[in-house]
């Protein structure tokens, strides 16, 4: 089940939490796309290979290829994967709003 999330709220909540509400929101995130896609992958991996460095890179892409599933191609995974490194709040922003047009709340 996709849950809906006020995008000023996760801003006020990364800012309170010194960044840790990122990760997390990292995972639910990318556990919503596995399971409304049904996917293979672990968020729970995902997001423990996110936290090392250089390994990082995988978990960046995999993400963007869950976003690119989620919205059926209309959005790249390497528009996802590059916008991690260049600019990573647009990739907050891009799939909150995705995941947000398909929420069951």
């Amino acid at each position: 089940m996709i849950k809906r999330r006020n995008m000023w709220m996760q801003v006020l909540l990364f800012i309170i939490t010194l960044s840790i509400y990122g990760i997390y929101w990292f995972y639910v995130t990318s556990k919503e796309m596995i399971e409304y896609k049904t996917l293979p992958g672990s968020a729970g991996l995902w997001t423990v290979l996110m936290l090392i460095p250089f390994v990082g890179i995988y978990s960046s892409y995999k993400q963007g290829e869950a976003a690119e599933f989620l919205t059926d191609g209309i959005i790249s995974r390497w528009i996802i994967f590059i916008l991690w490194f260049v600019f990573a709040p647009a990739v907050w922003f891009i799939v909150q709003t995705e995941l947000n047009k398909r929420a069951t709340e």
